[in-house]
């Protein structure tokens, strides 16, 4: 397997083979869990029935953090674990995670003390925005709790400088100034999870768009969700990593006589992004951390060269149900308009809107901003239709991870009477090693990509801040192929998709379109640039033009329906003409005969 060659399978590879472990669900959880028990030598399968982080992982704040509000609930230990688990990750996969410079806008000296008093206790205050002393407080304790691993500096507060009297409100008197951290492409770490795993043991295997839909022994029945062909493999353990889907993965795998009580609940969390110069300039790359008229904690900051803005907490039944609401876009337009009313903000702006549920431990907390985002491992025992025990993830937050997924770990080599010989805790991920430390090593590591691929400097450095070390050995494949940009969307290029295709497991066009490139939420994906996509997608997948219309017409449809894209609908029955131009070997980075 070659540095870039990434091990996904389909379900009918897998037939009639066995492993030690399988786990069900392919987000950042469970991703982790295969990451972990692979390096511990221990083989293991990971499925998903959608595509790999196709969920909430997909659909996070982008943000790496403690959860600074969560210390209004006495989550502690919560806030301790994931302040380490952010500066590990700043150290682990600096290409993708880097630190966040957070302001919070104050307007009050005592506002908010009782409030926040009595959400310790598990009271429910009259909303009342927090002033200096009680965020104050917070921020010393975060400090504090977050001292382990550090690589932040401490908080500072200080009185509204200047050249923010005319960003914030005219209420705002001081601004409190701290550092948490954010990830530019989440759905990558995840992929360069999966590639991690593999090196590290050869047997084990990940494959998406394959449903299990049945456990009896230590059976498992497979379905590919492509072609609905049925297969089995067998297990020592199983590790249920469904997130928000935990509670329907269990009945699946618990067999007609499982009686497991409801452990998880949804809330979603819609988010925008924004084409807005005016306050991505103003914020002069901080993130803005306030609270809404009703108490809702919402973030904003530049993403990319865009603008990101959430998010809302509401409750859902259905995690496959789901959207952003008219009304949460005009919810989160009109708290920019109250925070930043200098500022005019439209529909016309967003230029991109996802959602995801966040898989939470089932509560009665009145609000869901009081519901803990604290994770935990549960044990379900073989039963009389099961032989394998299977290892539950509740709960969790993107942040902590790694830390879940070592306690789960944990529990999966207990069960197979197996010691742990390997810790994550230091280990690099993806593009993360051996990547350069300083400007100067830098710029040699450019220098030397250049000089090996012919790539041009300014596409060495977005390969870099794309990739990570993994851009030397890609650059050289892409510099064979000429590296022909893309005509509607230049920022990548043709041989760079082909090769997103190829060798990460794209099933559908839109794996390739949102979650592969970060084209999608940055609002560059117009009709030509779709069609443009779709022509290398069906060359390089094997597509014939009915399969390319159909691929084309269902991302279409998704971009516009679940993220707000505007684009032209698809005319039914015509597939798009073919352009060859961009199918070309060369253009492919394939060899020429």
């Amino acid at each position: 397997m070659s540095a870039w060659q990434l091990p996904f399978v389909r379900p009918a590879a897998l037939a009639d083979r066995h492993f030690s472990t399988v786990i069900v669900g392919a987000g950042i959880n469970g991703v982790g869990v295969f990451r972990d028990l692979s390096l511990q030598r221990v083989d293991c399968l990971i499925v998903d029935k959608g595509d790999f982080s196709a969920g909430a992982s997909s659909a996070p704040s982008r943000m790496i953090h403690g959860g600074l509000r969560y210390l209004e609930n006495g989550s502690f230990s919560l806030v301790a674990e994931a302040t380490r688990e952010r500066n590990l990750l700043l150290r682990n996969a600096p290409h993708l995670v880097q630190p966040l410079k957070t302001v919070v806008p104050l307007s009050s000296f005592f506002g908010g003390l009782m409030s926040s008093a009595l959400k310790f206790f598990g009271r429910t205050p009259p909303q009342r925005t927090r002033g200096l002393l009680a965020v104050a407080a917070g921020l010393r304790l975060y400090d504090l709790l977050g001292r382990r691993q550090r690589v932040m500096p401490n908080h500072r507060i200080a009185r509204v400088p200047a050249a923010d009297r005319n960003l914030f409100r005219a209420a705002v008197r001081w601004t409190a100034t701290f550092f948490d951290a954010w990830i530019s492409h989440p759905e990558w770490l995840v992929l360069e999870l999966i590639g991690d795993a593999c090196r590290d043991q050869p047997r084990s295997a990940a494959s998406n768009y394959c449903r299990v839909i049945g456990c009896a022994g230590n059976i498992l029945t497979l379905r590919d969700e492509i072609t609905g062909a049925l297969v089995r493999v067998t297990a020592d353990t199983v590790v249920n990593a469904s997130g928000a889907w935990l509670d329907r993965s269990t009945a699946v795998l618990g067999g007609a006589g499982s009686r497991i009580k409801s452990r998880v609940m949804g809330t979603k969390g819609s988010h925008l992004v924004l084409d807005h110069p005016a306050l991505r300039d103003a914020l002069e790359g901080r993130m803005a951390y306030f609270e809404a008229v009703d108490g809702r904690v919402c973030i904003v900051y530049p993403f990319l060269d865009r603008v990101l803005v959430g998010s809302t907490d509401i409750p859902v039944d259905d995690p496959d149900q789901i959207g952003t609401e008219p009304a949460e876009v005009d919810y989160l337009l009109e708290v920019l308009a109250e925070v930043f009313p200098n500022l005019a903000f439209g529909r016309g702006d967003v230029v991109y809107t996802y959602v995801g549920v966040r898989p939470l431990a089932r509560s009665d907390a009145d609000k869901p901003g009081q519901i803990s985002r604290d994770h935990s491992v549960v044990l379900d025992l073989p039963n009389a239709t099961r032989d394998i025990p299977i290892i539950g993830l509740v709960g969790g937050k993107w942040t902590t991870f790694r830390a879940l997924a070592e306690e789960a770990t944990n529990e999966v080599l207990q069960q197979l009477g197996r010691p742990r010989t390997a810790s994550t805790e230091g280990l690099p991920i993806g593009g993360g090693a051996e990547l350069p430390a300083d400007a100067q090593a830098t710029e040699r590591f450019i220098e030397r990509m250049v000089a090996s691929s012919g790539v041009g400097r300014a596409r060495a450095h977005t390969l870099l801040r794309r990739y990570g070390s993994k851009a030397m050995p890609l650059a050289q494949r892409l510099g064979a192929s000429g590296d022909v940009p893309l005509q509607h969307a230049p920022t990548y290029s043709v041989a760079e998709l082909s090769y997103l295709c190829l060798e990460t497991g794209v099933i559908h066009l839109d794996d390739l379109v949102i979650r592969r490139t970060l084209l999608a939420i940055r609002g560059l994906v117009t009709d030509a640039a779709l069609a443009e996509m779709a022509a290398i997608a069906a060359e390089a997948l094997g597509w014939d033009a009915q399969q390319q219309h159909k691929e084309l017409q269902a991302c279409a449809s998704a971009l516009r329906e679940r993220h707000g894209v505007r684009l032209s609908a698809v005319v039914a029955d015509a597939p798009p003409p073919f352009d060859a131009s961009l199918t070309t070997p060369q253009a492919l980075g394939q060899p020429q005969t």
